[in-house]
């Protein structure tokens, strides 16, 4: 099933009296289940990209789906409520509360989403459990290593059903072991989970877990050998 569509998305840049075409008509589709791996060098627009998808970006133009409903592409302010209900982000430097545990900040992500009392601790437990961090769940982000925050930020990326998760470098501050078993967990979740996931990156080893890889050259998303 497919969860996002994206057709034609542009996007420009004003740099003094300039104008750069960093999207030039940018297609690309997410489907429930599925690993996709966004490369390119740095300054290419992946994370450009990766906002727009994620509606906390205007583009210049194009069409974007979410879950069968169209979203205005130019005016992602309006666009809340399709981030909290559909959409879970990953990102490189975790964004932890760092005054509360594991537990509470998976909690306080669903609180951001309307989901209140009982119902939000089941749900972070749940989550937790998922990403193996149940003997963790009342540890600070200080008490954790870098591996065990990342499985935070990704507990609180699922938490509350998004069928979608954004991951951008999702092992850029990992070791090579710690990054491999994040891998691990989000091939296994997308799988078990039925979420469709987007990793913007520059390390190779995600190309592992990845059912296909795709690059921006020049503006435009291309497909790659995986």
């Amino acid at each position: 099933m497919t969860v996002l569509e994206a057709c034609d998305v542009t996007k420009t840049y004003r740099e003094g009296p300039h104008e750069v075409e960093v999207l030039r008509g940018v297609s690309l589709s997410l489907s429930r289940g599925e690993v996709v791996a966004l490369e390119g060098p740095s300054g290419s627009g992946k994370t450009t990209l990766l906002c727009i998808l994620g509606c906390l970006l205007g583009a210049g133009g194009g069409r974007l789906t979410i879950e069968g409903r169209e979203v205005d592409v130019r005016r992602p302010g309006r666009l809340w409520s399709i981030r909290r209900r559909s959409i879970g982000f990953v990102f490189q430097q975790y964004n932890l509360f760092p005054s509360l545990t594991a537990m509470e900040n998976v909690v306080y992500s669903l609180n951001i989403r309307g989901w209140r009392g009982a119902r939000a601790r089941r749900e972070a437990e749940r989550v937790v459990d998922a990403v193996g961090l149940s003997h963790r769940r009342n540890f600070r982000p200080r008490d954790l290593s870098g591996g065990q925050k990342q499985r935070v930020a990704i507990a609180r990326a699922l938490a509350g059903a998004a069928p979608m998760i954004l991951a951008d470098e999702p092992t850029g501050n990992l070791d090579s072991d710690s990054g491999a078993q994040v891998l691990e967990l989000f091939r296994s979740l997308a799988r078990q989970e039925n979420r469709a996931l987007l990793i913007v990156t520059h390390d190779p080893a995600v190309r592992s877990i990845a059912d296909r890889v795709v690059a921006i050259r020049d503006g435009f998303v291309i497909p790659l050998e995986s």
